[in-house]
């Protein structure tokens, strides 16, 4: 029988008017975001969701001890996980001077902790630690792990989302110049936004921030260079817990200082209105935002015009700010074309017969040597044919046109694969190389065996060579949550994917971090 150790630091944590909890302690009663969550089908990032209702229900908290690390034929086990906790939602980085140097990132389901996992031999051996947030003293947990690596600071930066006491909502973001080894302390970590007024001690509980991603500007030639940016979802919520608007935001600072990256300061844009209204393209609704940077500087955020209370997904859209992310067209360019998409029907983003939620989960990335831009994102148009596959659409002009949509979860003849393909990933090594993985049911009958696959393009996206990662499949008809996203980091001498895998199962829902790291010559 596992032993959970319950830490006194929960006892400062609040949701609403929930101050302590055993596992079997009654609900608090429901604020806001928890009806939110218990009214609406979608709104909220996986991550948010199922940590708050974590938190409603009960809570508990683990030991962070190391344990061994698992190895089955190349696919690597690299979190630490002494206590059978599912960790979800990863993110990875490479440090771009020495890609030996690389950083992973996920949630710990229970704790709501940052987990972090670093290599320095190319992946061959992985240390792992956690990362406790804080406001005010008190421990802020939730999700949402986004990691970047800065060229001009030589450093890296993780950005993730703090639930706090007494319904506070904030981005916090970390700083770490030696590697990953060591982090910012919780008390100076770096705020990029806060529903908290910290000169008046006021929180605006109507504002939650959701689903944050850091992108960082690598580009020596860019009038912007070593600047960072954070994209976010800002849920504003109705009492009965309706939101009626959830637009994309954009944060960005120019400094981060090392011995107290609390110093920041962060320029807030709004890159959709923040008010009820319309964009062009349907009611002022948006989620999926990813931001990329180009050469000379141009910010490029896509995104979804995805309803704010369910998961329906009517148009993805693209805005471009040409003066360093300080404004962006009021009107955005639509990405999809008429007939090429279509998404999900299932309101809750189910893919049968699983359970857990697995919306768009698109990814952006620019490519360093063409500028051509790369959209993934999963797509139902063939539903009946082959149900949800991964597709892919290029723009070679800044995002003012974009390519027709291809399938990229393809078989050997070119055909979409059978099954549900789902969770994409897109990057670019610093020669241009495109490198996407996603999450893929084809070779299970059943439909529910996951296998992680990958795919690379060395002619700017144009032919695709994908192969089967995993070693192993794992039953996904096993787990409610399994997160929204896995991640890829690209280097012309390694390539690093991370994903949440299911195979190790001591118990319902428990999950770890994998990874299959290939040494290119």
């Amino acid at each position: 029988m596992r032993r959970f150790v319950t830490s006194l630091a929960v006892v400062a944590l609040a949701i609403g008017g929930l101050t302590r909890l055993s596992p079997d302690a009654g609900a608090a009663a429901p604020t806001p975001a928890m009806r939110h969550v218990l009214n609406y089908p979608g709104g909220f990032s996986g991550g948010l969701r199922d940590f708050l209702l974590r938190t409603h229900l009960s809570r508990i908290r683990v030991d962070p001890s190391d344990s061994p690390r698992r190895q089955f034929g190349p696919n690597l086990q690299i979190n630490s996980d002494p206590m059978n906790t599912p960790q979800t939602e990863t993110a990875v980085a490479l440090d771009l001077t020495n890609p030996m140097v690389a950083v992973a990132a996920a949630q710990d389901g229970f704790s709501g902790t940052a987990v972090l996992m670093r290599t320095s031999d190319g992946g061959t051996s992985w240390k792992a630690t956690t990362l406790t947030a804080e406001f005010q003293g008190a421990t802020c947990s939730c999700c949402d792990s986004s990691l970047a690596y800065s060229v001009r600071d030589q450093a890296f930066y993780l950005a993730y989302i703090c639930i706090g006491p007494f319904n506070v909502s904030e981005i916090h973001l970390f700083k770490s110049v030696d590697g990953g080894a060591t982090w910012t302390p919780p008390d100076r970590r770096a705020l990029v936004i806060s529903n908290h007024d910290y000169d008046n001690g006021t929180t605006d509980t109507s504002i939650i921030n959701d689903k944050d991603i850091v992108v960082v500007d690598n580009s020596p030639t860019s009038p912007h260079f070593g600047r960072i940016y954070v994209t976010y979802i800002k849920f504003h919520l109705l009492e009965n817990g309706f939101s009626d608007y959830c637009p994309v935001q954009l944060a960005y600072t120019d400094s981060v200082p090392t011995p107290n990256p609390s110093l920041a300061t962060f320029t807030h844009v709004a890159v959709v209105q923040d008010k009820p209204g319309d964009d062009g393209v349907g009611p002022t609704a948006n989620q999926h935002a990813h931001p990329a940077v180009e050469a000379n500087g141009d910010v490029d955020v896509a995104y979804s015009s995805e309803d704010c209370n369910t998961g329906l997904d009517r148009a993805l859209l693209f805005k471009k700010s040409t003066d360093g992310g300080d404004s962006f067209p009021s009107i955005p360019t639509r990405i999809d074309k008429p007939g090429q998409f279509q998404d999900n029907p299932d309101l809750d983003d189910k893919l049968p017969p699983t359970s857990f939620r697995a919306g768009l989960s698109p990814s952006l990335v620019v490519s360093p040597t063409t500028g051509t831009l790369a959209f993934v994102y999963q797509n139902n148009v063939n539903r009946p044919q082959s149900e949800a596959d991964i597709s892919i659409q290029l723009s070679t002009d800044g995002g003012a046109t974009w390519s027709d949509a291809r399938f990229l979860s393809v078989t050997g003849t070119g055909q979409p694969a059978d099954n549900d393909q789902f969770f994409p990933w897109i990057d670019s090594d610093p020669a241009g190389n495109l490198v996407a993985i996603w999450y893929d049911r084809r070779r299970d009958p059943g439909n529910t065996l996951v296998d992680t696959w990958q795919a690379v393009s060395s002619d700017d996206g144009l032919t695709w060579r994908s192969r089967r990662i995993t070693t192993q499949a794992w039953d996904s008809i096993l787990f409610d949550f399994i997160g929204d996203y896995i991640g890829v980091a690209a280097g012309t001498a390694a390539i690093y994917p991370v994903w949440t895998d299911g195979r190790d199962l001591t118990f319902k829902g428990e999950t770890d971090i994998f990874t299959n790291v290939e040494i290119r010559s």
